[in-house]
């Protein structure tokens, strides 16, 4: 039993103890118990900070059939459970507001008193599991792209860009680079260790990088740096969007995902330094198994219809079903190491408006079975795959993306891996609402339609 773990006089454990003396030293008035549904549409119930002991001990109870994809009207009553390891005070809450702080929670069902498995943070700790079991532990690192837009005098969000900036540029082409300091400064605020942040290849476009850490850590990571962005831009009026391709023909925006497998004595489990690629076996395995599985991973990692307007050829944003150590073009990248602790693949095709959770969980099942089953892996393509045409992508057997979200389902449903990391729950309430999603647009008409047909036919 850890520290973190052991339960002193008054039933809480210290790391809880830990979290109501900090809420004390810092004047906390309001607590924020957040949680997310399968969309990764992060929900909350507020309560008093008087009210920690009890949410600690007893848990705070809500109605959960009113959350996407979580319970029918006559199961409705659900409990969070906070976890004390994400506590965090929220630095842009004004002191005339009252001072709020946040706690992830985890989903419990009242009725079983188990851990509810439509719950997204269940699933991935059901994949970590699967990951310890085996004798590993997951890292992940991802590099979320965001887009900065004007609003309107009504305070609504317009596709007018906050700069002019490109990539890698600085001020005065890079206007918003203040956003991005006030955002750093937050995450910082809030615990994050930031190593990176640049202006990206489209104007208003930028990337915020975080260092690794545990998938789970990670995933509520995502979760709370969505949230850091949207509302430090709002401070400058300004709107922070995780939209994949608000913007026609120019880049989008991506979640590039890194991610390796550790010992449990700290190995990096995929660095061999006499490969070619100075990958272990267990690393091309792994690797091959995402690739194997990447038309059914793709609906979770880029869940929206708008997601597939940015997977498409010519805008950097990856869709062959291939990997490569040297270019962006495939779908995974073996990034250059200079330290063993450094290997890692880079999964290219998520993008940021992805439920972290369920993304990362598809990822490590797919990936696991790779290193299970013992898949060989393909050879790595050296070679620019934008400019190979489809006999030659034939000739080296490189498949691409699903181009709808309609077609990405049909590949979810017919791989009993990815539904498997998703658990049954998630995976029929999800398949549910993404063909809704779908079907609406396929039934919509779009103002392209109308400019291009309505007065020519």
């Amino acid at each position: 039993m850890t520290d973190s773990d052991s339960v002193p006089d008054g039933g809480l454990t210290t790391a809880e103890q830990d979290v109501l003396d900090e809420i004390e030293a810092e004047g906390v008035d309001f607590l924020r118990l957040q949680f997310t549904d399968i969309l990764g549409t992060v929900k909350n119930v507020s309560v008093p900070a008087r009210q920690a002991e009890k949410a600690f001990t007893d848990g705070i109870y809500f109605d959960g059939s009113s959350i996407e994809g979580f319970v029918r009207i006559q199961e409705s009553d659900m409990r969070l459970n906070p976890d004390p390891e994400t506590f965090a005070v929220l630095p842009w809450r004004s002191d005339d507001e009252g001072k709020a702080a946040r706690l992830i929670c985890d989903v419990i069902n009242t009725s079983t008193g188990e851990p509810f498995e439509g719950d997204p943070r269940y699933v991935l700790k059901q994949a970590v599991d699967r990951a310890t079991e085996m004798g590993y532990q997951v890292n992940m690192a991802p590099e979320p792209e965001f887009f900065l837009f004007e609003e309107d005098e009504d305070g609504r969000a317009t596709t007018t860009t906050a700069d002019v900036g490109g990539y890698f540029d600085l001020a005065p082409k890079d206007e918003a680079s203040d956003v991005r300091r006030d955002i750093i400064y937050t995450l910082e605020e809030m615990g994050f260790e930031v190593e990176a942040s640049h202006h990206e290849v489209a104007q208003g476009q930028h990337e915020i990088n975080f260092t690794y850490d545990d998938a789970l850590s990670t995933a509520d990571n995502v979760a709370t740096f969505r949230a850091v962005v949207r509302a430090v831009a709002a401070q400058h009026d300004l709107h922070a969007t995780f939209m994949p391709k608000p913007i026609p023909r120019i880049n989008g925006s991506g979640m590039h995902t890194h991610m390796s497998l550790f010992t449990e004595d700290g190995e990096n489990a995929f660095h061999d330094e006499a490969d070619e690629f100075n990958l272990s076996e267990t690393a091309h395995s792994f690797l091959a198994g995402v690739l194997d599985h990447a038309p059914a991973i793709t609906p979770v990692t880029d869940p929206t219809v708008n997601s597939y307007k940015r997977l498409v050829p010519g805008y950097e944003a990856p869709v062959y079903v291939a990997w490569s150590d040297r270019n962006r073009s495939a779908l995974i990248r073996k990034p250059a190491a200079r330290v063993p602790d450094a290997s890692r693949i880079e999964a290219r095709f998520p993008d940021p408006s992805c439920n972290p959770y369920l993304a990362f969980a598809a990822l490590i099942y797919a990936g696991l079975d790779g290193v299970e089953r013992g898949v060989d892996c393909p050879d790595p393509i050296r070679e620019n795959i934008y400019e190979f045409d489809e006999e030659k992508r034939a000739e080296y057997g490189i498949d691409t993306l699903p181009g709808s979200l309609g077609e990405a389902v049909a590949e979810l449903e017919s791989d009993e891996v990815v539904r498997d990391a998703l658990g049954p729950h998630v995976a029929e309430k999800f398949i549910e609402a993404k063909k809704q999603e779908s079907t609406e647009f396929r039934i919509d008409v779009s103002q392209w339609e109308l400019d291009r047909y309505l007065e020519t036919f």
